[in-house]
């Protein structure tokens, strides 16, 4: 017998020396020769992928952290503990406050990096740099605003400490990029590498960190939009309706959070006859402004949500006395409504000096934003707080009457501040912007006008009038001291700490809730709110060429804020609604969330006086829809339907008014209510403003509903004359007909949740159009309960669909009698690593309404605690 040993040539391996007959090598060798040739191929290509695989399975799980062991903290005085729980929260233990910081640091740079190094590109005008094109008009409008510019005047401004702390941040952000190449940091970038980007993140600043607040400031800013809808809506429209579609705060209905004395107010006809006015002395025509409102809207759009944008961005906050709860010690909740996206805008974090000395004050967890130190929402070892936005009126659009260089107030020419910024964009040349300024602010015009390119502002026919800008005014662009209020609310330790903290946060203008162990429950707003000269409320765009309409200087003093300290009824609700009472001596704002969430909360606590951690869960679950008891009794109260139509309608007629998942009423009403609001409205308001459902529209549709020959009944495009029951059948009957298309004839067949899905998008490579890519980095919570104006805020836009556009974004319960029995849940999870389980393990919980438990002390800590990572110091 011999045996082949030579090089082996046959494209098939080696032959057994005697085949056994019906082997794998015998049935081989009968095959025909070009199928030896072809499972070759076969073989080679499945070794290639399993390959691949391993290779991009190493890829994706390569930056996932390092959670247990000992790790190199350069700067450290001692070591610091990091423990992460079952779902990967960290708690953190330290000696020093800024160990405890720069830990901070470093463990989000661990979990959340790429997030943060897009974060800070965003809020420097820097996201052509990596995304190309597609990026330039937001980096156009950041710039143009100039974030990072009033960053790093911030810088200046903070407190000492701050200052340390803020760079102590950065240390150990740094310390974690300097011992990992980017294909360790995230997977995102290896991706990013595949396309020819060959970026390596540069070191974090604390001017990075500072810059975010602007971010935050920008997405809660206010009525800016509102007031561009106002002007559009002007342009149709009679100012008697402009005040229909923009209807003034009941607060008859809709208590405001400080106690005062209520009543129906609004000035509305008043300010569209001023505007009007304005206009007809600005020079051009109104048309021409409302181009200019436009190009302005255009540019604050092109910057990315990074909160979330509409007017369903809101949340709820209630704080509960000890007088009224099981435990005998406050309750407090919280659930700010934010945009959705994967991974979720907050990470769960503890803070905690292993004893506190002058040297480490901080005992402290929470909801932290990644790329900002300390905890943003959350308790300490005393007290605990809450936040909802407040919603002041702290930005102006003025319109500007403008002519080359320069622009005209009070019939005389000023000469326009001038300045140039240099863009980079990924694989195209350099983009000059040309950023032009008045007294008022930047033109935010010019972004989406020729004169945003330098060269580009050519000389106009002689004769011809003057183009309009507009100017943005806000006070997040003067810069403040709002990372000095984060470090002392984490530090407060009694209801005058906590005053004294929030005199220090200028923007966003906040509701702050309180409650501490001591028993006590409060309330105050705090923020840099201007105050206006007479006559001018900023309801709408101001003529920037009357010196009457600019602002004073002065802004609300702090102890003029509204407070509130233990009220006799037990509790305290905000969410989103009025604060105060038409006697209150300044001005705020006109443009409040309706408040039902707010009544509707308040509804709920106001019978119960022996609250407990699982009732105040189940109001933040509370999915009850504020437009079904009055337009319910409308829609079932329509005749002469087929049988068709009227088996849908039958729905209503049995509904409890509750937005849940599973209910097919739901399914039907929502479908219905975005009918109603096109058949309504899109004949009488341009597109850029049709509605997008909105609590604002509830309030505008219930004031219809009592008035059937109103005007906006009418659709101006037929020959009839409309009026309501007009529209609720022709709603009723379209209606119908969608769901059928949508999902079954049989009614039973109907749920809300089918329409109402939570999509959970990445915000960079989620919109990739990469299908493989996509499927990496987004999730889909499925169907979920709620709508706009519920307590469970899911909104959705009317005029793209029923998919959730935001929602709350964490949920919270804090038990002051034993923190050890709080509860808390994320929108995601703490990781923003796709190979991660911590990247989604919340989302599950978070749709079905469950909450973790919240653990505070170190025993809880150390208990439910799965992995430990030791931080340590380095010999230099």
């Amino acid at each position: 017998m011999s045996t082949q040993t030579g090089p082996v040539t046959d494209a098939a391996p080696a032959a057994p020396a005697t085949p056994a007959p019906g082997s794998w090598w015998e049935r081989y060798r009968s095959w025909p020769t070009w199928a030896h040739v072809t499972t070759g191929l076969v073989i080679a290509l499945v070794l290639l992928l399993v390959a691949l695989a391993v290779h991009a399975t190493n890829v994706y799980r390569r930056p996932l952290p390092q959670t247990t062991g000992e790790a190199q903290l350069p700067g450290l005085g001692a070591a610091v503990e990091v423990l992460r729980d079952a779902n990967g929260v960290p708690q953190l233990y330290a000696d020093t406050d800024r160990d405890l910081i720069r830990a901070q640091g470093y463990v989000h740079a661990q979990e959340r990096f790429f997030e943060m190094d897009v974060r800070r590109h965003a809020t420097a005008g820097r996201l052509a740099e990596l995304f190309g094109r597609e990026a330039l008009d937001s980096d156009k409008m950041v710039r143009t605003m100039g974030w990072r510019r009033v960053a790093d005047e911030e810088l200046g401004l903070v407190s000492t400490d701050t200052r340390a702390l803020l760079d102590a941040y950065a240390d150990g952000v740094n310390a974690y990029l300097a011992q990992h190449d980017p294909d360790e940091i995230a997977v995102e970038y290896s991706l990013l590498g595949l396309t020819g980007l060959d970026h390596v993140p540069a070191k974090w600043t604390a001017t990075d960190s500072l810059a975010w607040l602007k971010a935050m400031a920008w997405d809660l800013r206010g009525n800016m939009d509102d007031e561009i809808d106002r002007a559009v809506a002007a342009l149709d429209n009679d100012p008697s309706v402009v005040a229909d579609l923009h209807p003034p705060y009941d607060a008859r209905r809709h208590l405001s959070i400080v106690p005062e004395a209520a009543s129906v107010s609004g000035r509305v006809d008043e300010v569209a006859d001023e505007l009007a006015d304005d206009l007809a002395d600005g020079g051009s025509s109104p048309a021409a402004a409302v181009a200019a409102l436009d190009a302005a809207r255009a540019a604050a759009d092109a910057v990315p949500a990074l909160l979330g944008r509409g007017d369903s961005l809101g949340s709820n906050s209630w704080v509960v006395a000890g007088s009224r709860t099981a435990t005998g010690k406050p309750l407090l909740a919280n659930d700010p409504h934010l945009g959705t996206s994967q991974p979720g805008i907050w990470t769960q974090m503890g803070l905690h000096c292993r004893e506190v000395t002058p040297d480490c004050t901080l005992d402290v967890a929470g909801f932290t934003f990644s790329g900002f130190p300390g905890v943003v929402i959350g308790h300490n070892a005393e007290i605990a707080w809450g936040f909802t936005n407040l919603g002041p009126d702290v930005t102006d659009l003025y319109l500007e009457r403008v002519r080359g260089d320069v622009w005209w107030q009070d019939g005389r020419a000023r000469r326009l501040e001038d300045r140039t910024e240099t863009i980079r964009v990924r694989g195209e040349e350099d983009f000059v912007l040309r950023v032009r300024s008045t007294d008022h602010g930047p033109l935010i015009s010019d972004v989406f006008q020729d004169a945003s390119s330098v060269g580009a502002n050519a000389a106009r026919e002689a004769g011809e009038p003057d183009p309009y800008a507009v100017a943005l005014r806000w006070t997040a662009l003067d810069p403040g001291t709002t990372a000095d209020a984060v470090f002392a609310l984490n530090r407060a330790g009694d209801w005058t700490s906590f005053r004294a903290a929030a005199a220090l946060f200028d923007v966003p203008s906040q509701n702050l809730v309180y409650a501490d162990r001591a028993g006590n429950i409060g309330y105050q707003a705090p923020g840099r709110i201007p105050v206006r000269r007479p006559g001018h409320d900023g309801r709408t765009p101001a003529a920037g060429w009357r010196k009457a309409n600019d602002w004073t200087g002065r802004h609300i003093p702090f102890e003029a804020l509204p407070s509130v300290l233990n009220p006799a009824e037990g509790f305290i609700v905000t969410a989103n609604q009025a604060v105060t009472g038409p006697d209150y001596p300044y001005f705020l704002t006109d443009d409040w969330d309706e408040g039902y969430r707010a009544q509707r909360i308040r509804e709920l606590l106001a019978d119960d006086t022996e609250v407990s951690v699982g009732d105040m869960a189940r109001i933040q679950l509370d999915a009850a829809n504020p437009m079904a008891d009055a337009l319910v009794p409308a829609l079932t109260a329509i005749d002469d339907l087929s049988p068709y139509v009227q088996e849908a309608v039958d729905l209503l007629a049995e509904w409890d008014g509750q937005d849940r998942a599973d209910s097919a009423a739901a399914a039907y009403f929502h479908v219905v209510w975005e009918r109603l609001l096109a058949l309504t409205f899109h004949d009488d308001l341009r597109e850029r403003i049709h509605p997008n459902g909105g609590a604002r529209w509830v309030s505008v549709v219930e004031r219809l509903l009592t008035q059937p020959r109103h005007a906006l009944w009418d659709d101006r495009d037929t020959e009839e004359t409309e009026q309501r029951d007009d529209v609720l059948r022709r709603a009723l009957v379209e209606a119908r007909d969608e769901m059928t298309a949508r999902r079954s004839r049989n009614p039973d067949r109907w749920a809300w949740g089918h329409l109402h899905e939570l999509e959970l998008t990445h915000q960079t490579l989620g919109t990739s159009g990469i299908g493989l890519v996509e499927r990496i980095f987004n999730r889909n919570g499925g169907g979920v309960d709620g709508s706009h104006a519920a307590p469970n805020a899911t909104a959705y836009d009317a005029t793209e669909g029923f998919t959730v556009t935001s929602s709350p974004s964490m949920r919270m319960v804090v038990d002051l009698a034993d923190f050890d029995d709080s509860r808390w849940v994320n929108l995601t999870g703490v990781s923003g690593h796709p190979a991660s389980s911590h990247y989604d393990d919340q989302v599950e919980l978070f749709v079905e309404g469950r909450t973790l438990p919240w653990h505070f002390s170190r025993d809880a800590v150390r208990r439910a605690s799965e992995d430990r990572l030791l931080l340590a110091p380095t010999d230099d």
